[in-house]
């Protein structure tokens, strides 16, 4: 082999050596993953793969149901979440706790889209740590096959066609607040003798039901095992958006109301694509169609000129204006927390 063989040679297997490591380096790459830690059936899964395909990435969604399991978790020493959904109140002590991150307002131009309304009720009005993301109240759900009469009112709880056939929600501020609202109490009352008559409440509701419930009470209901449940009002849109045998009411007592925020944890290893994910779900038509499709109120000022008018006049989405005062935003109760959990260990406990 001449010389210039030799080097035609050496040089097309340098070549061919440079292609194949660059061909198996780009096999070998994976997207970037945005890991969501959130409530089951948040957002429609059809908008996570149209994420997914706009940003080249992967998007993996963990789920938690309450946010004291999601705050503990994550206390615990749970890493490599990127984005999270407390409620508002949470999003407080998170904050507090130095578990999350500051928002950049310029990665995110749809913050302009958030309605007055709700960012005027939530502790981060200006949205400095948190972005708001949907709204939902507590309500009762019933067979409307199965009861003739269901009187808007917490005491339905106690029917004794419902014993042993209806659940409460296992979440300490939702159940012990709807059991001081049913008494004329707010939510958020720090009074120790409120909340032992919240707990008596509460223990008298349990005695009629089947069991503390975050999540089957909704196939529940929609399966004729029960025939009345406490529930998150979304949850509960879809479940009569698929039945026409089961119906919603409002308590004329009052109701908790609850505003999920997006947070970017501060141990998450992909705020650019946090940002990109928020910015993306508050876009107008991508939040008219997830609501929809979910169930809840997001208070998205574009999105809310484009959803369906019957469903904004739904049960699940729209209170009665006679209600509309007496509807509380659960709070941060910083110390007195220990109060509520004082007593919500006490109902567990009773039998």
């Amino acid at each position: 082999m001449n010389i210039r063989t030799h080097l035609a040679v050496t040089c097309s297997a340098l070549i061919l050596c440079s292609c194949e490591e660059k061909q198996e380096s780009v096999l070998n790459t994976e997207p970037p993953t945005l890991h969501v830690y959130m409530w089951a059936d948040y957002v429609k899964p059809e908008l996570v793969k149209q994420f997914e395909h706009e940003n080249h990435c992967r998007v993996v969604i963990d789920t938690f149901d309450s946010n004291e399991a999601m705050f503990a978790k994550l206390k615990a020493g749970a890493t490599g979440f990127d984005v999270a959904l407390p409620s508002s109140y949470m999003v407080k002590v998170m904050k507090e706790q130095e578990m999350i991150s500051q928002i950049n307002r310029s990665m995110i131009p749809n913050l302009v889209q958030i309605t007055s309304d709700v960012a005027n009720r939530v502790h981060d009005k200006m949205m400095t740590h948190s972005v708001p993301y949907a709204v939902s109240h507590t309500v009762i759900a019933y067979r409307k096959d199965r009861l003739e009469k269901v009187d808007p009112t917490w005491s339905a709880l106690l029917r004794e066609d419902v014993k042993g056939r209806t659940t409460l929600l296992n979440d300490m501020r939702e159940t012990l607040g709807s059991a001081l609202k049913s008494l004329g109490h707010s939510i958020n009352s720090r009074d120790e003798q409120h909340l032992q008559q919240a707990r008596d409440v509460v223990i008298q509701w349990k005695k009629n039901s089947a069991k503390f419930d975050n999540e089957g009470y909704k196939t529940g209901i929609d399966s004729g095992e029960f025939s009345l449940v406490m529930g998150y009002s979304g949850d509960l849109f879809q479940v009569v958006e698929e039945n026409d045998k089961v119906g919603i009411m409002v308590p004329k007592e009052g109701v908790t109301m609850s505003c999920d925020e997006f947070v970017i944890l501060r141990e998450g290893q992909n705020p650019f694509l946090a940002h990109q994910f928020i910015n993306f779900l508050l876009d107008p038509k991508i939040a008219a169609e997830n609501m929809q499709w979910m169930g809840y109120l997001c208070p998205n000022k574009g999105a809310l000129e484009l959803v369906a008018r019957t469903f904004l006049d739904h049960p699940a989405i729209r209170l009665p204006d006679e209600l509309k005062e007496k509807v509380e935003v659960i709070e941060d109760l910083g110390p007195d927390l220990a109060k509520f959990t004082k007593v919500w260990d006490e109902v567990k406990a009773a039998r």
